[in-house]
């Protein structure tokens, strides 16, 4: 069954892929040939086209470095999507990527110019990540982690021709996110529209997209993109947190140490004793909690709930970096954890393999102990 195409013009095609079907490698190596672009430009970026040409490896520093600068959910939710990815792949026998490699391979063999047109995936991520409220954070690792063992499952080939069923899809994501669903679908349709509109009229362009960004990226280039550098920009910038978010994590401590002052300045003890306790409890469990979900070690479990008392009062620290780090050191991932966690196919491998569990145990740690100070902010609130 041929992959879905789009003729914008005589001189703009879209071709749609699925990421791991062999149809869709057959496709674009058959358009290149037959319909002779001058330019192809791919859903990919820099670091994506490195990743796919190069072979990657992830090092113990390198994880010791996610786990500081705080991206560890960014690279689990990356390497989460990847597996449910790669898992389909293997069925078909294709690896995730497989039609945009073969694209660019296919036009450097017969010295066509090949452009990238996706925006930097961890740029995607960290905006997706942003968006997102924390029950819309649970909610889409929950939906990731969580194995779908039904036996109804989709056939890539349905998937290539079923647009209703591409749009249905991706509608699925809104429902679970509407914050991801935003940045994955709809600013990267206009991004990837922006990008492809830059190389237009520079000859006869083939874009080689996955299905599911079809629609939205004809009707942009239908209808006409106006050159805009400004619009590229701020697409392509990480927008800092949310202020309201931002005022929660310094207001909550401000707030916390404000009352202790005042019960201690009226010398009411018993108050001080009464909201320490639901401030200490109610990060403790929930960053225990959270930690043991993860699968993690119980020292890692007591650094925790030790920690994330006392890193609520600080936004510049989190506990999960504090676990994640005691994670790694009592169950040191081995040469073999750490070449393997880039090829997992199941979200139930994070679990075994050491350097997954690493960050689970950093990403829900952290929202473990999010949800604990909040928890307890709201006891203390309604003791008042």
């Amino acid at each position: 069954m041929s992959a879905p195409i789009i003729d914008v013009d005589e001189n703009l095609r879209l071709l749609g892929t699925a990421h791991v079907a062999t149809a869709s490698v057959e496709a674009v190596r058959e358009n290149i040939s037959e319909w002779g672009p001058d330019i192809v430009a791919v859903e990919l970026c820099k670091s994506r086209y490195d990743a796919l040409t190069q072979d990657r490896r992830l090092d113990k520093e390198g994880l010791l470095k996610v786990i500081k600068e705080g991206k560890a959910p960014m690279v689990l939710l990356q390497s989460l999507l990847a597996a449910e990815q790669r898992k389909m792949g293997m069925d078909e026998g294709q690896q995730p990527g497989a039609e945009l490699l073969a694209a660019v391979e296919a036009a450097q063999e017969v010295g066509l110019e090949v452009a990238l047109v996706d925006r930097d995936i961890q740029t995607t991520l960290r905006r997706a990540w942003n968006k997102m409220g924390l029950k819309e954070k649970i909610g889409l690792m929950w939906a990731l982690m969580a194995d779908d063992d039904s036996e109804e499952e989709l056939e890539l080939e349905q998937m290539l021709s079923d647009k209703d069923l591409l749009t249905s899809l991706m509608e699925e994501l809104r429902e679970v996110s509407p914050g991801a669903g935003e940045v994955l679908i709809d600013e990267r349709d206009e991004y990837i529209a922006r990008k492809i509109s830059e190389v237009r009229g520079r000859g006869k362009v083939l874009a080689v997209l996955g299905a599911g960004h079809l629609d939205g990226v004809s009707k942009y280039l239908s209808e006409g993109i106006e050159k805009d550098d400004s619009r590229i920009s701020s697409l392509s910038v990480v927008p800092k947190g949310g202020r309201l978010l931002k005022t929660i994590s310094y207001g909550i401590p401000l707030v916390l140490l404000g009352m202790l002052g005042w019960f201690a300045y009226n010398g009411d003890l018993d108050s001080i004793k009464e909201n320490g306790i639901y401030w200490f409890a109610g990060n403790f469990i929930g960053a225990a909690l959270f930690c043991m979900l993860a699968g993690g070690h119980p020292i890692a479990i007591l650094v925790a709930a030790i920690a994330s008392p006392i890193t609520s009062l600080n936004p510049a620290l989190a506990a999960g970096w504090f676990a994640g780090y005691a994670q790694m050191k009592v169950k040191e991932p081995t040469g073999e954890d750490l070449t393997e966690f880039l090829k997992l196919d199941s979200a139930k491998l994070f679990w075994t393999n050491r350097a997954g569990r690493i960050l689970l145990v950093t990403a829900l740690t952290n929202l473990g102990s999010m949800a604990g100070a909040w928890i307890s902010m709201g006891l203390i609130a309604s003791g008042l």
